[in-house]
């Protein structure tokens, strides 16, 4: 089953989002992707500004199996304002009705996917977009948000301390299997630039994020240190802990993401991360520290030559242009996803 978010975390997004939830005050949203782990926290946040604002905001979630969902989030399914609509994003069919804003955050980075099935990743996020910008073009949208990733910059060049929005390299690997999600991206990227104008499209490029929902198994490596601190055993780096990136908790995710939908300049794109350099190393040792006493870090490959890895935006468009800020440290975000998994068990 899953639970609903934090009382704490829902307050951060009701609060610091509030201009922005009044500005979508009965309005009718499309959302597509509102069954994985960011687009959870954003329909609950949707939610809990309706609750606690009466903001009135109607959202129709596009889901291949919305009963399967319902099923396992009662809370979810229980909400007036929620509507199911069963489809594939690649052609499902329009629902009824005028829709005000569209927000496409459909789309898998599951590496075993694109490990397995390359191609078909790919093709479901271009063709997945294509659709959905036709959907959104039909029903008069006056807004569409598409949730892009970082990884449509390719691999961080040593030089470079930060991925600015105008950073122009794309993404290149020797195993073709390895860049489709990025190439993916970068097409369905392209088509919103070429999309109509009335829509007014916008983009935001998501990094890596801390927060409930965030798978413990999969390739995510804060997810797997959360896993390692609920089990109380000790936390093992498999590579050599210097890579380094930035975690952005998904409460302040959402009101990122609900800012950029109403403020953002159309065909615009925004980096959506802290913007704030952690290696993996740290990014465990402060995992261990959820436990007291702290558990032990094992790091299993000696230190590579040369400069670390790095995957880390550079989110001065977001703050200069939109006034967004971090609200929730790395510290805190931690802290706060172990309490609410802890509750869980």
């Amino acid at each position: 089953m899953l639970r609903p978010l934090p009382a704490e975390d829902l307050d951060h997004v009701v609060a610091r989002a509030e201009p922005d939830w009044q500005a979508l005050r009965g309005a009718r949203l499309f959302l597509t992707g509102g069954t994985g782990f960011l687009g959870l926290s954003l329909l609950e946040g949707i939610v809990a500004a309706n609750a606690r604002l009466g903001t009135a905001i109607d959202v129709t979630v596009l889901s291949r199996a919305p009963q399967r969902l319902c099923a396992r989030a009662p809370h979810l399914a229980a909400c007036p304002c929620l509507r199911w609509h069963a489809g594939d994003v690649r052609d499902f069919s329009a629902p009824p009705g005028r829709y005000d804003h569209v927000i496409h955050a459909a789309a898998s980075s599951d590496a075993t996917l694109y490990a397995a099935q390359p191609t078909q990743m790919r093709d479901t996020i271009v063709a997945g977009t294509r659709r959905v910008l036709e959907f959104a073009a039909t029903s008069g949208a006056e807004a569409f948000l598409f949730l892009s990733s970082g990884a449509v910059y390719g691999r961080q060049p040593p030089s470079l301390d930060r991925f600015p929005e105008s950073y122009a390299a794309a993404p290149a690997s020797p195993d073709a299997h390895k860049s489709v999600y990025a190439e993916g991206k970068r097409a369905a990227e392209a088509l919103c630039a070429s999309a109509p104008a009335a829509l007014r499209p916008r983009i935001a490029r998501a990094f890596a994020f801390i927060g409930p929902h965030l798978p413990l198994d999969a390739h995510f490596a804060a997810g797997n240190f959360l896993r390692d601190a609920l089990e109380g055993r000790p936390i093992r780096i498999q590579g050599d802990g210097r890579p380094l990136r930035s975690y952005l908790h998904t409460a302040d995710l959402v009101v990122w993401l609900i800012r950029i939908l109403v403020a953002g300049r159309p065909f615009q794109a925004y980096n959506v991360g802290s913007g704030e350099a952690v290696s993996v190393e740290a990014l465990a040792r402060e995992a261990a520290r959820l436990r007291d006493p702290a558990l032990s870090v094992t790091i299993e490959r000696r230190p590579g030559d040369g400069p670390p890895e790095r995957y880390v935006p550079d989110v001065r468009r977001a703050r200069t242009e939109l006034g967004l800020t971090v609200g929730i440290g790395l510290r805190e975000a931690l802290e706060r996803t172990f309490r609410w998994l802890q509750a869980a068990r």
